[in-house]
């Protein structure tokens, strides 16, 4: 069975998708990254979508479950490398990736995490 890796990087999670994804697959994703912001104590979550060339409804579904599911556990998610006939997709089929961040590339994207999440030492200093 195909597992679609998720790394950890400091306090942020990278997941890269280089395969298409079908239903299945995506609802373990699904279910893989939610129980590895728990496991990890994540901040944020970083998709990087270069490789997909294809979306569908579904797919637009689990990326939004993903970040709301994530936001309910205190994580912020950006997805990277968005191909322009996918976001034109996404627009098409009214999905509109709410709680989404986007970004052009990773190194765009972690950016953007570091400035959405605050770390436990940022919090602390702000007593």
């Amino acid at each position: 069975m195909e597992r679609i890796p998720i790394l950890k990087m400091g306090r942020f999670l990278l997941v890269t998708i280089q395969v298409d994804l079908y239903d299945r697959l995506a609802l373990d994703l699904e279910a893989n990254i939610i129980n590895a912001i728990e496991k990890n104590n994540a901040g944020g979550v970083l998709i990087d979508i270069s490789a997909v060339t294809i979306v569908d409804s579904f797919m637009g579904r689990i990326l939004s479950n993903i970040a709301s599911m994530a936001r309910v556990l205190a994580a912020e998610t950006v997805v990277v490398g968005m191909q322009p006939a996918v976001a034109i997709t996404l627009v098409e089929l009214g999905l509109p990736l709410k709680g989404v961040y986007t970004a052009l590339n990773v190194e765009k994207g972690m950016e953007l995490l570091r400035s959405k999440t605050v770390s436990d030492d940022d919090a602390d200093s702000d007593d």
